[in-house]
């Protein structure tokens, strides 16, 4: 095949990432499909892969192979790799009985324990928030105390080098444990998590991303990760974290723990699971910021890709639940059971709206903000996005990728000690407005202001930057802050440790910010009066969204965390000027890291001018197709066939006087296969009409989400000479095409509907095609037109 490269994704290592394909059509001669024009021409569509049966399934042991010094990779491919969820319901018989036998009261009752779920993935999320928030803020509490008494001690006798030394020793020894358990335990559990649950709520399967494993792995490594110094938050992990709590309580059981509670039963399919993933998702934002309606619009704007009225209630509650539970914990915590004022993990604080109020002369100020916070937003990714490249080819192996998170560690606190070393800012010290503060050089009584930067968690330094007095900061101190930590931030996004970019985003902004506001103070003609606060607020909105390119979740996140409404409208404008200000030059950066990964992931609308295109030149052709009444043995055949393991199998029936023709009845999945042949549902072939087992759709519900191999299965010569009937298991009216629809059309229906696979027929209604998320996703739009992206098998 043309243009096949392997690479290391977000499923783990390279000995898992076996090309495992879509289930793109094959006949079962194995007859070679259809060729087409443009740059994959030579790529036959079928029998590339092995097919990844469930997002939780095991991989089958593979021989160790030895890592190439180098993995080849370009961005412009699509990796066979990743699966579909099932989001359309199969109506087969049993779920259409089982439909029917729900009365008002049974549906009432299941309305229940929705809300009843979303109560529990907020409770728990809140709880998940106040262990890392309380765990970071004890041993980062320990780690500051000791390096601070070290530089006080060392600054008097003159060796600074062994406070040097020591920082750097925790720092990398904290990064080393964060990167250790996320390198060799659970890769997947690396970054923010944010692009991973968009793919899932996208309908593509991220191999083990809403495991409890998972979860385990990111709370611990987010923890090491902001304790350890990185230029990270431990905000964003936390929408990573609430969507594996979601997946989990969601389902009645956890299948890593193999218990199962036997509740909630009803909803273990894809359907159910993706709108708790979304609730979960949203009480993770609402418990990092305190804002439950700027984590329902998050799980809008930037998660789901299905959403509807009723789950904006339920997720506007899970996310409320999520913010009390935080509350309440952390008021108890700091000894306050009364005192609700800690609402999420970082409170901006409040900001003063008589003496911070702004006029209109300043609107073009905040617009010019918006244009810087999108072009520096565009180069942080575009570095970003070659040094991701950089470390998919050569930093592969688990080991390099620890050695490289310990190295970024011990430099970043290197950094920092020669900032804070080389810098002549002394301030006044106010109280104890400050946690740490580092004397150093300064005359007593005062500090160093760099160090209120560096020598701090970054949450507490963007609060500082936001409320400290004007006259705290000299320019050159935050200029030279804001060029360092971005190129710390950016060397940091895509380390193999469990890190979010939204408080390094804001951290940066501020600086810049705050120095643009004492700039403008400067140039005062009595017109405009600048407060750095306001200003560094506004940088801080105008860099995160330059970055992440969001609008109308991050006003309200923004207003929600400062108690202030009065700035909505100036961060609106700021936030919309970043993002097309952003666009223009590069993607955001989650885009930018899903297409990186190779994700077939489907956006809103096809690409424009792709009405040239019909379905007969989209789908993949031939196709494996079953008789409604198939012999097991050539059922088994199928599935085992490694060169044609597909996950959809049309069912077709003969049509009477018609014997070369064979028209639709139904749709039937691998994984209701495999269920029928472990219960072993056969017919005799005397007797057609005798059942040996009779299913239900509990059956098929107890195997979800990881359905065994088909090698797991035995099934011996006299069963394979049985029959097994597929009438009533089969989805008996699926989705179908005719081959003439456009492009345009076909992807409507599927993105719609979020369909896994779609049927091409023929006017006679006989199977010409199939359609799956790989055959949408390979056209995009490029500079020169339509361009179709080739396969890879990674």
């Amino acid at each position: 095949m043309a243009n096949v490269s392997k690479k290391v994704s977000w499923s783990g290592r390279e000995r898992e990432a076996e090309g495992r394909g879509e289930g793109t059509p094959l006949l079962l001669n194995g007859a070679r499909g259809r060729q087409l024009s443009s740059s994959s021409s030579s790529s036959r569509l079928g029998g590339l892969s092995n097919v990844d049966l469930s997002d939780d399934q095991e991989p089958e042991a593979d021989a160790p192979r030895p890592f190439p010094h180098e993995i080849p990779h370009s961005e412009k491919l699509l990796s066979l790799k990743y699966e579909s969820l099932d989001y359309d319901n199969c109506e087969n018989q049993l779920f259409l009985e089982e439909e029917k036998r729900i009365n008002h009261t049974a549906f009432r009752t299941v309305e229940i324990r929705r809300w009843v779920i979303c109560a529990m993935i907020g409770i728990l999320t809140g709880l998940v928030a106040c262990f890392i928030d309380i765990v970071v803020e004890y041993i980062a509490g320990l780690k500051y105390k000791v390096v601070k008494g070290n530089i006080d001690k060392f600054t008097q006798t003159g060796n600074l080098s062994f406070a040097l030394l020591l920082w750097a020793t925790l720092n990398a020894g904290f990064v080393m444990l964060g990167s250790a358990i996320v390198a060799f335990v659970e890769p997947v559990a690396a970054g923010s998590g944010i692009p991973q649950i968009k793919c899932y709520l996208n309908g593509v399967k991220i191999p083990h991303v809403v495991r409890l494993k998972t979860l385990v792995v990111k709370v611990c490594g987010v923890i090491f990760s902001v304790v350890g110094g990185l230029a990270v938050g431990k905000e964003g992990p936390m929408i990573h974290s609430g969507a594996v709590i979601a997946a989990g309580i969601s389902q009645g059981r956890s299948t890593s723990l193999k218990r199962d509670f036997k509740i909630f039963e009803y909803f273990r399919r894809d359907t159910e699971k993706r709108d708790f993933v979304s609730a979960g998702a949203a009480a993770g934002v609402s418990a990092a910021f305190g804002a439950p309606v700027g984590g329902v619009l998050f799980s809008l704007e930037e998660g789901a890709s299905f959403w509807n009225q009723f789950l904006t209630w339920r997720i506007f509650f899970a996310s409320m639940i999520s913010t009390f539970t935080l509350n309440t914990i952390l008021s108890i915590y700091k000894g306050n059971p009364s005192d609700l004022s800690s609402p999420g993990l970082i409170n901006f604080g409040q900001f003063d709206s008589e003496k911070m109020g702004y006029t209109i002369q300043e609107i073009p100020i905040f617009i010019f903000m918006g244009v810087v916070g999108g072009i520096v937003g565009a180069m942080f990714n575009a570095l970003n996005y070659w040094l991701t490249m950089f470390r998919i080819r050569y930093i592969h192996r688990p080991a390099l990728q620890v050695i490289e998170a310990v190295l970024v560690g011990a430099v970043t606190a290197a950094v920092a000690f020669v900032m804070i070393y080389t810098s002549s800012d002394c301030q006044p010290l106010q109280g104890d407005s400050m946690a740490y503060p580092l004397q150093l050089f300064c005359p007593d009584g005062e500090y160093n202001a760099m160090a209120a930067a560096f020598f701090n968690t970054p949450e507490k330094s963007v609060v500082r930057l936001f409320h400290d007095p004007p006259g705290t900061y000299d320019p050159m101190t935050l200029g030279m802050f804001t060029l360092v930590y971005f190129f710390l931030a950016c060397w940091t996004y895509g380390l193999t440790v469990s890190a979010g970019v939204f408080i390094p985003s804001l951290l940066i902004g501020a600086a810049w910010g705050r120095l643009f506001g004492i700039s403008l103070s400067y140039i005062n003609s009595g017109w405009i009066w600048a407060d750095p606060g306001k200003y560094a607020l506004m940088g801080a909105a105008a860099q995160l969204g330059g970055i992440v390119r969001m609008t109308l979740s991050l006003t309200v996140i923004m207003m929600e965390a400062t108690g202030n409404v009065t700035y909505g409208f100036p961060i609106m404008l700021v936030l919309m000027t970043a993002k097309i200000v952003g666009d223009y030059f590069a993607e955001g950066l989650y885009d930018m890291h899903i297409q990186l990964q190779s994700v077939p992931f489907l956006h809103w609308e096809a690409p424009v001018t792709s009405h040239s295109f019909t379905a007969r030149e989209v789908m993949s052709t031939p196709v494996t197709c079953l008789r409604r009444i198939e012999k097991v043995g050539t059922i088994v055949d199928v599935l085992s066939d490694r060169t044609s393991n597909h996950n959809g199998f049309p069912v077709v029936e003969g049509v009477p006087g018609h014997e070369q023709m064979a028209g639709l009845r139904g749709l039937i999945l691998r994984s209701q296969l495999i269920v029928l042949l472990k219960h072993k549902v056969f017919v005799e072939r005397a007797n057609l009409s005798l059942v040996q087992h009779r299913l239900k759709l509990k059956d098929f519900r107890d195997a979800y989400p990881r359905f065994p191999p088909i090698q797991s299965i035995h099934v011996s010569q006299d069963e394979r000479q049985c029959m097994m009937d597929l009438s009533e298991f089969m989805n008996p009216s699926p989705y179908t095409v005719p081959q003439e629809a456009s492009l345009p059309r076909v992807f409507k229906l599927f993105r719609a509907l979020g369909l896994r696979h779609l049927v091409v027929v023929d006017k006679h209604n006989q199977v010409v095609g199939m359609v799956t998320r790989k055959d949408l996703a390979r056209y995009r739009l490029g500079k020169e037109g339509i361009e179709e992206v080739p396969l890879a098998q990674t």
